[in-house]
């Protein structure tokens, strides 16, 4: 991803709300029993001006994530709302949900 490319997604998201999906896998090596999930979360961007993406874009230059922006760090300015159940599944792994599945296979967190 580029900053043309990133600028493009941007604009398409502008003063739109979208869903983000996650998956995750977990894999009990001594039991074989797997647990698999998809955690979504969903964004609503406010409307963006061509400035404020290039401004965005030169400060935080999140060509290396999902939808090209950063929602702890600066990319949160973007944003109109977010609403989901865990929002390190938007970061990345959905944290919540792998604590969930852990414990069900007897880890103690914490």
């Amino acid at each position: 991803m580029n900053k043309d490319n990133a600028k493009e997604q941007l604009m398409l998201m502008s003063n739109k709300s979208l869903i983000f999906y996650t998956g995750i896998c977990l894999i009990n090596s001594d039991t074989q029993v797997v647990q698999q999930d998809v955690v979504t979360f969903e964004v609503e961007f406010r409307k963006l001006c061509e400035s404020e993406i290039d401004s965005y874009l030169d400060k935080e230059k999140p060509y290396d994530c999902a939808g090209s922006f950063k929602s702890e760090k600066l990319g949160i300015s973007l944003l109109k709302k977010m609403k989901g159940d865990d929002p390190t599944a938007l970061i990345g792994l959905p944290l919540i949900k792998l604590c969930e599945m852990l414990r069900k296979q007897g880890v103690d967190i914490p």
